[in-house]
């Protein structure tokens, strides 16, 4: 489309087709003469040294980001200001050599090839010293720039790294192995960081901008973003990505990384294969996805399965899935699709089970109705640091949502419809643990009873600062669900499950 050439064989006459390549006579006037430009520093455009390999797992939690067999690899290098300055001026350059109508024809590959084949002819007319693996790494950046996420690309490549944060074109900081630390990234300005998040956002049908500045939408993988731009965002926009590992998660990982023991990994996979209503709770970052993602995996492959998340991100492997997304209001206020409207026309589309990414607002009564109709093992998460605080959120929802019930009523549906509330904890080393898996028991007078079937105890830490603690059963011998659990065959194990948490 745009031709190959060698930077020594330039032609001089203007091309003949428009899909030839752009002269050589055109690049340099692009660029100009061939003044000498200063030598860009060769170890700050180096691209960092693979880290050696761990000699052993990381112990982690449940969540797609934490949980890296391999140390965390470098933070990516602060390159100086003459690295910026004539990356900015091939960058320009090239904007000025290339047709964008054309170059959007071709597949990826082929237009990345065509941008490095002009990016290498450009510094050869510009004269710009520098080594093999400093233009390498100048190439990557800018065709990252054109057609990728510009300097977000290495980090979203990385699969250790757990959260990229984006506070303006100059702060970007990552979360890995659940410690946060600064990174030698920067945009070129306001202007191009602007311009990535309309990219991301516009893949999945959304827009940001000033009169709609705050944005929820997500990455091909599945990875969570969050916008906030001007004026709302007083240092420039704001992005947000929680990232997702491309290797999906399985319960046994969750044992691997100590994130729960293998007697509560045994409970867990009968709770979700016996059809259990459950909730997971947990605060910000404490792999409720995740974990929720796992249980997913024990639905058996004839049911059919409907999700409602705000932006979709559960990777549901059974065959017969049926994924729903909220969707914003328009330019003119209008067309908005909330997750109470998702909820309630799940139940006309004959679902065996309903899965809330997170329950929010009133969608909470919704979902408790379609526990209590039928639609037994449905699963939703919320945010709560405690299973009874859960309870009293989901109580809470219901209430705000305008629903006139005296608090008795909106209880009895609770202790109706949930039968386990299962805890994900971020603990303060970083790590994520399931802390406790509790159920409901039922209501006397006007409180709900539970009871713990499991919990994590705090033992210490280790000289690392790392903390020590283990999981344990309460002594439960028969749990509520014991019924459910022998209608499917499962009782014995559940039983097995159950001493051998207890003697742990």
């Amino acid at each position: 489309m745009f031709g190959k050439r060698s930077v020594g064989d330039v032609p001089t006459a203007a091309p003949a087709q428009p899909a030839a390549a752009p002269p050589a006579a055109r690049v340099q006037a692009a660029v100009g003469a061939k003044p000498p430009m200063p030598q860009a520093p060769r170890a700050p455009a180096s691209a960092p040294a693979a880290p050696p390999r761990a000699a052993a797992p990381s112990v982690s939690a449940p969540n797609p980001r934490m949980q890296a067999s391999e140390p965390a690899e470098q933070t990516p290098e602060f390159r100086s200001e003459a690295y910026y300055r004539v990356k900015s001026t091939i960058f320009n350059a090239l904007i000025e050599t290339i047709d964008l109508a054309q170059l959007a024809q071709l597949d990826p590959e082929s237009a990345r090839d065509e941008i490095r084949d002009i990016v290498a002819e450009i510094i050869s007319i510009k004269n710009v010293v520098m080594s093999i693996a400093e233009q390498e790494s100048l190439l990557d950046d800018i065709c990252n720039d054109v057609l990728g996420y510009g300097p977000l690309e290495p980090l979203l490549a990385r699969d250790d790294i757990a959260d990229v944060m984006v506070n303006g074109a100059n702060a970007v900081f990552i979360e890995v192995n659940g410690k946060i630390s600064k990174t030698g990234i920067r945009f070129r300005d306001n202007g191009q960081l602007m311009n990535i998040c309309q990219r991301i956002v516009s893949q999945v049908g959304r827009r940001v901008d000033e009169s709609s500045p705050i944005c929820d939408a997500r990455l091909p993988d599945g990875s969570r973003v969050n916008v906030i731009v001007p004026p709302l965002a007083i240092d420039g926009p704001t992005l947000t990505i929680r990232k997702f590992k491309k290797d999906k998660l399985k319960l046994a990982n969750l044992v691997e990384f100590g994130s729960i023991s293998p007697a509560g990994a045994k409970i867990l996979q009968i709770i979700g294969a016996c059809r259990c209503n459950v909730l997971i709770s947990g605060g910000t970052g404490s792999g409720k996805t995740t974990l929720l993602n796992t249980l997913t995996a024990f639905i058996d492959p004839t049911e059919r399965v409907i999700t409602c998340e705000d932006a979709a991100e559960l990777q549901l492997q059974q065959p017969h899935v049926v994924r729903l997304e909220t969707r914003p209001p328009n330019l003119e206020g209008s067309g908005q699709v909330t997750m109470r409207d998702l909820v309630k026309n799940c139940l006309r589309m004959r679902p065996e089970r309903i899965i809330v990414g997170e329950v929010r607002g009133s969608e909470a009564f919704d979902l408790l109705q379609a526990m209590n109709t039928g639609h037994d093992g449905s699963m939703g998460t919320l945010h709560a640091n405690t299973p009874r605080e859960a309870l009293s959120r989901l109580e809470s929802m219901i209430t705000m949502g305008g629903f006139s019930l005296p608090p008795k009523t909106i209880r009895e549906i609770i202790v109706a419809a949930v039968d386990v509330v299962i805890q994900a904890a971020r603990l303060r080393d970083g790590s994520r643990r399931i802390t406790q898996i509790t159920e409901v028991l039922g209501l006397e007078g006007d409180t709900i009873i539970t009871q713990d079937l499991l919990t994590y105890e705090i033992q210490g830490e280790d000289q690392n600062g790392r903390i020590n603690g283990r999981h344990r059963g309460t002594g439960v011998g028969r749990p509520r669900f014991w019924e459910r659990a022998r209608y499917f065959g499962l009782e014995k194990e559940l039983a097995i499950a159950l001493d051998e948490a207890e003697s742990a």
